[in-house]
C-alpha cells in the first residue's frame, strides 16, 4: 500500500470535452476537416512511447497501408543504447526480421483509429497510437499493443472479455534549472542530474500526507489540471488523491476493457509529465525514488465477464460449502482457476512486472510490496489480493495483483496476467497453496533482482515460454540482459559515499 501525494497552484485553462467519436475509415476525413497535423506513437519494450507529428495529407495517405518507421525503437534502450544481443524483436521465421540483422531498417506502423483521441494541452492536435508489422506483414511479437490485442483475440473466441483499472502512484519533484532553483532560469532536470546527485532534487511537498485535503490544495492547479484534463484525454481518473510520502499522488483509471486500459496507463504518464512542464514540476514513475520510503505501486485490477452479456465470470452464484478455504466461498471454479494459473506463473513472469532494476527496490519487506508467492481475500499483504463477496458485490469479483510498481509496462503485464490466468483455466489448475492468513509453512520467495528474474524467465522449463512466443522470450529477456549489464557498469552514489574514505 504505497500510498501518494499533493498538487499545485495555478487555475487551469478552460478546455473542450472529450472527444467521444469513434475514428473509422468512412469519417476520419471529416473528423480532420480543420487539422493540418496529427500526432502519432507507438510503444516500445521499456512501454516508452515513441512518436512523431505528421501532416494530415501524409497520414491519410498512409491509412491503407502504414507508413514506415524506424525497427531501432526495438533494438535500443530507453536511452536509445542500442542492444548487442542478437536477438529478434520478430519471429526468427519471418523472412523480414529483426532491427539488427536488417541494418533497423523500417517496420511498417499501421494506425489504430480506434486509439483516436485529442490532447487538449497541445491545441487539441489529434492523437492516434500505432501498431507495428514487419516487412512481410507479420506482428512484430515485441510490440506489446499487438501482443495483448492477440491474447484478447484468444479470450474473444472463448466468449470472454477481461476488464481491468490500475492505481498508479507516483513521486513529484520540483524541476530545477541546469544550475539548480534560481528564479528565472529554463527547467532542465536532465542537466541538473549532469551535475548533482539525485538527493538533491527537491520534492513537490515534504512530509507523509496520505490522504490529505490541505496537501491537495498546496499545489491545486496542478492536481486538478491533471484530473480534468485525463478526463478530456480519453484517461478517466475514478479516484485521485495524495499519498503517504513526499509530493506522492495517486490516481485510480477508470475500468475499461485490458486493451484501452494498458493505453490509459501510458498516456496517463504522458498527460502528466506534459502538464508537469507547465507547472515546473516532475511527476516520477519510478518504482522506488527513494530509499526509506514506500515505492510507487502499479496495481492491476482484473476481472473476466461473459462478453455477451458482461457478468463477471469470477463470482459464484452462491456460496460453496465444499470451497477448499471460506477466502473462495464466493468465487467460481473459473476464476479459482484463474487464480491457480497467475499463482504458478509469477516467478516465472516477473520482468513482464517488474521489468527494471529499480523495480526489485521496492519489493522488499515491510514497505507494503509483495515479495513471495501469496494470495488471500483482501490482503494487501500478498501478491493477488482476492476481493469478491462479502467483501464486494459479485460483480466485483477480481484480483488485484500488487506486485507491479509505476514503471509496468501496462501492455506486458496485462498480457502476461490474462496469459497466465487463461493457462489456469485451459488446465484447470488448482490454487497451489493457501491463502495467507492461514499458511502454516513459508512461502516462495520471489526473484529478488532482475538478474535473478530473467534467469526464471529465460529457462527451458519457465512458465513464461507456455504464454509468450519462445522468440518474445528470447528478445525480452536480451533486452533485460542490456538493462542489468548497464547497471552493473555503473557506480552508484550509495557505492561513493560508502567508500571513498573507509576502504
Amino acid at each position: 500500500m504505497e500510498e501518494l501525494p499533493e498538487r499545485s497552484t495555478t487555475i487551469p485553462i478552460p478546455r473542450p470535452a472529450a472527444t467521444t467519436t469513434i475514428a473509422t475509415n468512412m469519417n476520419i476525413s471529416e473528423l480532420l476537416q480543420n487539422d493540418s497535423k496529427v500526432k502519432v506513437a507507438g510503444i516500445d519494450s521499456d512501454g516508452v512511447l515513441r512518436g512523431k507529428l505528421m501532416s494530415k495529407d501524409k497520414f491519410l495517405a498512409s491509412l491503407g497501408h502504414g507508413f514506415g518507421m524506424s525497427s531501432a525503437i526495438f533494438g535500443w534502450d530507453m536511452h536509445d543504447v542500442l542492444y548487442t544481443s542478437t536477438a529478434t524483436a520478430t519471429a526468427t521465421s519471418d523472412p523480414n526480421p529483426t532491427p539488427a540483422e536488417i541494418g533497423y531498417a523500417d517496420f511498417i506502423a499501421v494506425v489504430d483509429l480506434g486509439s483516436f483521441r485529442r490532447i487538449p494541452w497541445e491545441d487539441d492536435i489529434p492523437f492516434f497510437l500505432l501498431r507495428f508489422n514487419s516487412a512481410s506483414g507479420v506482428p512484430v511479437h515485441a510490440d506489446g499493443r499487438g501482443m495483448l490485442r492477440s491474447i484478447n483475440d484468444k479470450l474473444q473466441k472463448l466468449g470472454y472479455s477481461a476488464r481491468a483499472g490500475v492505481e498508479l502512484e507516483f513521486m513529484n519533484f520540483q524541476t530545477p534549472a541546469e544550475d539548480g532553483y534560481g528564479q528565472g532560469q529554463r527547467r532542465d532536470l536532465a542537466a541538473f542530474l549532469d551535475r548533482n546527485t539525485p538527493g538533491a532534487l527537491r520534492p513537490l511537498t515534504q512530509g507523509m500526507f496520505g490522504y490529505s485535503l490541505t496537501r491537495q490544495a498546496a499545489n491545486k492547479g496542478y492536481f486538478h489540471d491533471i484530473f480534468d484534463q485525463a478526463s478530456r484525454f480519453k484517461c478517466n481518473v475514478e479516484g485521485w488523491h495524495t499519498e503517504s510520502g513526499p509530493g506522492v499522488f495517486e490516481a485510480a483509471l477508470a475500468v475499461t476493457d485490458t486493451q484501452e486500459m494498458a493505453d490509459r496507463v501510458t498516456l496517463f504518464k504522458y498527460l502528466t509529465k506534459s502538464i508537469g512542464v507547465d507547472y515546473d514540476i516532475t511527476p516520477c514513475f519510478m518504482a522506488k525514488p527513494t530509499t526509506g520510503l514506500p515505492g510507487n505501486s502499479g496495481h492491476i485490477h482484473i476481472s473476466l465477464c461473459d462478453a455477451a452479456t458482461g457478468s463477471n465470470l469470477f463470482a459464484r452464484g452462491s456460496a460453496d460449502p465444499d470451497a477448499p478455504w471460506s477466502d473462495v466461498e464466493h468465487v467460481s471454479d473459473l476464476g479459482r482457476h484463474f487464480l491457480a494459473g497467475v499463482l504458478e506463473a509469477l516467478p516465472d513472469m516477473m520482468p513482464m512486472l517488474a521489468p527494471t532494476v529499480n523495480s526489485y527496490k521496492r519489493l522488499v519487506e515491510n514497505y507494503w510490496a509483495p515479495v513471495d508467492i501469496s494470495w488471500g481475500l483482501e490482503d494487501r499483504r500478498s501478491s493477488i489480493r482476492l476481493i469478491a463477496p462479502p467483501v464486494s458485490s459479485p460483480q466485483a469479483t477480481r484480483l488485484e495483483c500488487r506486485i507491479p510498481g509505476a514503471d509496468l509496462h501496462p501492455h506486458y503485464a496485462l498480457t502476461a496476467i490474462v496469459a497466465a490466468g487463461l493457462r489456469g483455466i485451459r488446465k484447470k489448475l488448482a490454487i497451489p497453496v493457501p491463502p495467507t492468513a492461514v499458511r502454516t509453512d513459508t512461502p516462495e520467495r520471489l526473484p529478488d533482482s532482475l538478474a535473478a528474474a530473467n534467469a526464471r524467465f529465460r529457462a527451458p522449463a519457465s512458465v513464461a515460454r507456455d504464454l509468450f512466443p519462445p522468440d518474445f522470450v528470447d528478445f525480452f529477456a536480451a533486452s533485460r540482459d542490456h538493462e542489468i549489464r548497464v547497471f552493473r557498469e555503473s557506480v552508484t552514489d550509495w557505492e561513493f559515499r560508502r567508500y571513498i574514505e573507509t576502504v
